[in-house]
């Protein structure tokens, strides 16, 4: 039998306990580190943080929301649901930055 070994996706910590199932049965698993709770794999590509990254690197070539979300199969809602989360990341970060 082969363990494989699951590492927490915010902070690659190896300290990682089950945690429940989802009710689609998949297993639920929690960070002992940060404490955030995730899937070791998720069946919907829009809760993936590779399509959070593809999200914003295709906004900045120009791409709009209705081309990324045909592009990765997502909803148009969860490309704005990024975009606005990202514009308050960046303008909470640029704030602290300047003063």
């Amino acid at each position: 039998m082969v363990l494989k070994a699951i590492k927490c996706m915010i902070c690659d910590s190896e300290n990682v306990v089950k945690n429940g199932t989802q009710s689609n049965g998949r297993q639920r698993l929690r960070c002992r580190e940060c404490g955030k709770t995730f899937q070791s794999d998720y069946s919907y590509n829009g809760a993936l943080v590779e399509t959070k990254l593809m999200i914003v690197k295709m906004s900045l070539n120009g791409s709009g929301i209705r081309d990324i979300a045909r592009v990765l199969e997502i909803s148009p809602n969860t490309v704005l649901d990024v975009l606005k989360k990202l514009k308050i990341f960046l303008s909470t970060s640029t704030r602290s930055i300047k003063t």
